[in-house]
């Protein structure tokens, strides 16, 4: 009895075990009797008992694979330590299984050997700036170098470049020397700037002064233009009544009196006499000469007669 149970239990497993379930983004590599038989995708499968093997397992979905920094040596000479990224996918399962011996290691040899060519037909300053020209030469050579392993390369990435320490120093003080440059070219650039605006504020402020100068000498000029003619208005106006007030001689000699005394009052240059005045000097002149004349008659003495 206890056999039969032993029997029944290993058959079980022995069923079980022929039943195969492949996951999503998998592809199972079957040998039988140690020849390739078929590739099982996903799925549920029934193996062979003992005739039948998984020889390989593999996945379809990208992988992404980092490779160690490698010494390459530039055109000019130059040793350098440069590690990649390869961004490769499974098409053939079959060709991936039998293709080659250590797909992975053929891989990162084959990247190896590329970069080293390609970095060494460029120059230092090249290298360092001509990642994309890098990636694509690299890609375009290891897809085609991997085709017939089953793998299609979809992306290389050169992740670092690691120059000689010499040479790294050499660059920071290059780098170094440019910020400085730069930062002095924006400094001149900014001193200049200043100095342009404040030339600028400068002639702004003048110009404003002078306007305002000549606004402020034109209002002047204006007042006074106003106020004289507001004087000369009061006095037409003045001499227009008086005239129409018919005003008698004497009148109009006080009046005159009056300005002349206005003339006397020091601060004149010129003596002007008036005509009324000169009229009565040239009256009392007249006068005293006919005065001087009688008394010259009759001091002298009378001419005795003759007979």
């Amino acid at each position: 009895m206890i056999m039969i149970v032993i029997i029944v239990v290993l058959l079980a497993l022995l069923v079980l075990s022929t039943i195969k379930v492949v996951p999503q983004a998998n592809a199972y590599v079957i040998e039988r009797l140690g020849a390739y038989n078929t590739t099982w995708n996903t799925g549920l499968h029934i193996k062979v008992p003992f005739v039948d093997r998984i020889a390989n397992k593999v996945t379809l979905k990208e992988v992404v694979q980092d490779f160690a920094p490698q010494p390459v040596i530039t055109k000019d000479n130059v040793t350098m330590q440069i590690d990649t990224v390869v961004y490769y996918q499974i098409t053939d399962p079959k060709l991936y299984t039998y293709g080659v011996v250590g797909p992975v290691t053929a891989i990162e040899t084959l990247t190896a050997t590329t970069l080293r060519n390609i970095i060494g037909e460029l120059e230092l300053d090249e290298t360092l700036t001509s990642r994309d020209i890098i990636n694509t030469k690299m890609r375009a050579i290891l897809d085609d170098a991997t085709d017939p392993w089953g793998i299609k390369v979809g992306r290389v990435e050169v992740k670092n470049i690691i120059p000689p320490r010499d040479i790294q120093e050499a660059m920071e003080k290059q780098m170094r020397a440019e910020r400085e440059r730069r930062e002095s070219i924006l400094r001149a650039e900014g001193e200049k700037r200043s100095r342009i605006l404040t030339a600028e504020g400068e002639k702004e402020a003048m110009v404003l002064r002078a306007n305002a100068q000549k606004e402020a000498m034109i209002a002047e000029a204006e007042g006074k233009a106003q106020a004289m003619e507001r004087v000369y208005e009061a006095e037409a106006k003045g001499i227009e009544m008086i005239r129409n007030a018919n005003p008698s001689k004497e009148y109009l000699s006080l009046q005159g009196l009056k300005s002349y005394e206005k003339l006397a009052d020091g601060k004149a240059t010129k003596i002007v006499v008036p005509s009324e005045l000169q009229n009565m000097a040239s009256l009392l002149t007249a006068a005293r000469e006919f005065v001087k004349e009688d008394q010259s008659a009759a001091a002298v003495p009378p001419k005795p007669k003759t007979r």
